[in-house]
């Protein structure tokens, strides 16, 4: 059987997905530990537990689309999952320069 692309695709973001689930997870929690009160450590700290959230919902969605034996539903569940990847992913890039803003 010849090796499946969306497959392979889909196997490599499960990991990462919940890679970066976890690493906003001890990011909000790092703030929480801190306790900074300034408005850009909040905004932060709101923006990694949607992240967060998108991580965790790409994760799940990652797993059903593995297991689906339907190439039309793989193929929108893998386009959702590229979307909402995506935009977690912007989200933490967003955080993350607003960390550092709150730290400088």
């Amino acid at each position: 059987m010849p090796p499946n692309p969306d497959r392979d695709e889909l196997l490599h973001l499960l990991s990462i997905s919940g890679t970066l689930s976890g690493i906003c997870i001890g990011g909000v929690t790092l703030f929480h530990t801190v306790q900074t009160e300034s408005r850009a450590a909040t905004l932060v700290d709101d923006l990694l537990a949607v992240c967060a959230l998108g991580f965790l919902v790409c994760t799940y969605l990652n797993v059903w689309a593995l297991r689906t034996r339907l190439r039309r539903y793989a193929h929108v569940l893998i386009r959702i999952i590229d979307l909402l990847f995506l935009a977690s992913l912007t989200g933490l890039v967003l955080a993350g320069f607003l960390m550092v803003y709150t730290v400088l």
